[in-house]
């Protein structure tokens, strides 16, 4: 084994880095894996999130505990032996057998998969970081160890940065694990090697700590900051994702672009002290709080990028300030084990509040607002050497202009005299509202249900319009059309994937039954005591309980004659529903002369071209129809794609008149599966 000092230097480097980049590879493949098991919304990326930075925790207790009080050889071999038990532990991709049988606790369902999994692997992989800087300040005391620690950073921004653009586009989910577990097995033999070096040179190298006489032990409230700070960045990085997922789609992408943002500003900050000017950041933090802000009043004409890139910004420029400021407080080499620690519980501090915490606290996201109330604060805390009065002036500037933009985030009923919100509920699967409008116009009184950014039905309180279908189910809607021109003599089976407040139940004859699957208990309770279409449907009734898609897939046939697909979550597209292995789901559930009706509406997203794809691929019959808003019937804009294996359908007049020709330009999108999904393709 070569004592070169060059040599071993080179070789800590490489393990810290290559170790962090299978740390962050880890994340968005077990996710991806994962998502379609627990309802493919953004709280399942979330508490990813949550375990990670359990388990990240874990490591740096262990190696804080291992470096303070333990020799340098029982260090090496204990971790040798870790390393050992984790090759063991592989392979990482969870079995059929780890599919959800109900989602009656999805987070718990979650952390369990990940922990049984990927736990010990990920847990050697955490560890690695902080114990090996803690062996280099060791070994080379003149040396700072916080560049390893700003290369850790780039190993696993350099991850997640590869993860969609190399590993994603060209490899299947089981083609990335084996990859990832061979990587596993190459870091395992640059590990070892470096605890075998520990462990030839630990009497000469590490019988002293070679403390600097100047060290100070870190005072409380400098730990405390330790602690809060990183804590925030958590949170925004957490709140932030949630935010883009919900309005766009739960992805590996939209995951990894937000921590990419995180761990990118740790690399900047703890690289060197030049890159942070705190007045600079605390005024680009600002502006986009107020762009950010102006969103929510202009959010109709707003694309995916642009909602993307503002959102983007605004955790980028928040991180950037904590980390920033974590940086300038850093202790002396010796506290470098518990700097590291306190880091990281406040990041899984961060995520316990976002995952667990806030949805028992909070009926709607405050989270999001929150994190950026707390930067502020800490930022003040921070500064201790100006004089009072200019330091006075500058906070109370400084408070006026974050109140101003916060308040912004308000939601836009307060102070709107015609709009009320009933009821709020969250829960796993988000933020559901139901609102009274036009109380005091009876022709226009009305209770509508949202979701996120979307509304999910509404119901006027009119006798006369309080049975009619509304919002995307109009009488001239797609799907309105196909339920009173579907030619059919017998009782028709009917499916309905997303239950909203139930509309589609108007549609049902009293010899017909409808099958709802639903995934949110929150929307059954919802549908059944404020809203009446289910009371007064005449037919038969059932709702399903759980994921669709995996209900579907235990079931035997069901011979449905109609299969609606409406599910979408806030603006977020169901990407698990709408791969080819899902469409092969829906078609053993039909007839053959039977229809499928998708929900395509998005602000954001041309889901249009996914499905026209889906059906060329399975060489089914599709009909676009379009239906425009009428506000006073309580009638949203909507599309609806019906696809059929009866080529006769279509040629009724009554379909003729009123079917769009699809667009031509979506022969270049690729075909959605369950092993690769290409969003970037899709943005509006």
């Amino acid at each position: 084994m070569t004592s070169s000092p060059f040599a071993k230097t080179s070789l800590y480097a490489l393990t810290v880095f290559f170790g962090a980049f299978l740390l962050f590879q880890i994340q968005p493949l077990i996710g991806k894996f994962i998502l379609p098991w627990f309802g493919g919304g953004p709280e399942v990326w979330t508490t990813c999130m949550l375990l990670f930075q359990v388990l990240l925790l874990a490591g740096y207790v262990y190696a804080h505990l291992t470096v303070f009080h333990l020799s340098g050889r029982v260090q090496a071999a204990l971790h040798i032996m870790l390393i050992l038990a984790a090759l063991v532990a592989l392979p990482i991709t969870p079995g059929p057998e780890w599919k959800p049988q109900n989602l009656d606790h999805p987070i718990a369902g979650i952390l369990l998969l990940i922990t049984f999994c990927i736990g010990l692997p990920y847990f050697v992989l955490s560890a690695t970081g902080p114990l090996l800087q803690g062996w280099f300040s060791r070994t080379f005391p003149d040396v700072s160890p916080y560049r390893l620690y700003a290369l850790s950073n780039a190993g696993s921004l350099l991850a997640l940065l590869s993860y969609p653009f190399i590993f994603e586009p060209f490899l299947t989910r089981h083609g990335q694990a084996w990859i990832w577990t061979v990587g596993f097995f190459l870091f395992a033999f640059f590990c070892i090697s470096a605890a075998l070096i520990l462990w030839k040179n630990a009497p000469a190298k590490l019988a002293c700590h070679n403390t600097p006489p100047q060290s100070q032990t870190p005072s409380y409230p400098r730990k405390w900051l330790w602690l809060l700070l990183p804590a925030t960045a958590s949170v925004e990085l957490l709140a932030v994702t949630n935010k883009i997922c919900q309005d766009v789609a739960a992805l590996p992408f939209l995951w990894i672009l937000p921590l990419s943002l995180y761990l990118l500003s740790f690399i900047i900050c703890f690289h060197s002290e030049k890159w942070y000017h705190r007045s600079w950041w605390i005024v680009l933090f600002l502006l986009s709080l107020l762009a950010v802000a102006l969103v929510h009043l202009y959010e109709k004409d707003i694309t995916a990028p642009q909602l993307i890139f503002l959102y983007s910004a605004v955790l980028f420029f928040c991180c950037m300030i904590c980390h920033g400021e974590l940086f300038r407080l850093r202790p002396d080499p010796k506290h470098l084990t518990p700097y590291y620690l306190m880091i990281a519980t406040g990041g899984a501090l961060g995520g316990f509040f976002v995952a667990i915490a806030a949805p028992l606290i909070f009926d709607s996201y405050r989270e999001f607002q929150l994190g950026f109330l707390a930067c502020f604060l800490f930022i003040l805390l921070t500064e201790k050497n100006a004089a009072f009065r200019g330091k006075f002036r500058q906070r109370l500037g400084i408070g006026i202009l974050m109140l101003f933009p916060l308040m912004m985030f308000l939601p836009a009923y307060h102070g709107d005299e015609n709009k009320r919100a009933l009821s709020n509920f969250r829960n796993f699967f988000g933020v559901l509202i139901v609102w009274e409008n036009d109380s005091a116009d009876p022709a226009q009184h009305r209770y509508v249900l949202q979701h996120g950014t979307t509304f999910h039905g509404l119901q006027f309180t009119d006798p006369a319009k309080h049975l009619l279908p509304t919002a995307y189910y109009g009488l001239n809607s797609g799907i309105g059309r196909l339920f009173r021109h579907f030619p059919s003599s017998h009782p028709r089976r009917i499916g309905a994937i997303g239950l909203g407040v139930g509309t589609i139940a108007y549609y049902v004859d009293k010899n017909d039954s409808i099958c709802f699957y639903e995934i949110n208990p929150q929307v059954k309770q919802i549908a059944q005591n404020q809203f009446t279409y289910l009371s007064n449907c005449p037919g038969r009734v059932n709702i399903v309980m759980g994921d669709a898609r995996l209900t579907m897939e235990k079931q035997s046939s069901q011979q449905f004659d109609l299969l609606v697909l409406d599910a979408f979550s806030s603006d977020s597209v169901p990407i698990h529903l709408l791969t080819s292995e899902a469409f092969a789901i829906y078609l053993k559930h039909l007839k053959d002369d039977g229809a499928l009706a998708f929900h395509v509406s998005s602000r954001l997203l041309d889901v249009h071209s996914v499905v026209w794809k889906l059906a060329e691929h399975f060489q089914l019959h599709h009909a676009w129809i379009k239906d425009q808003e009428n506000k006073d019937q309580g009638i949203f804009a909507s599309d609806w794609i019906i696809l059929t294996r009866n080529d006769k359908l279509f040629r009724l007049p009554k379909f003729q008149k009123v079917i769009s020709p699809p667009r031509t330009d979506y022969k270049h999108i690729d075909l959605w599966t369950d092993e690769h999904v290409n969003l970037f393709q899709i943005l509006k």
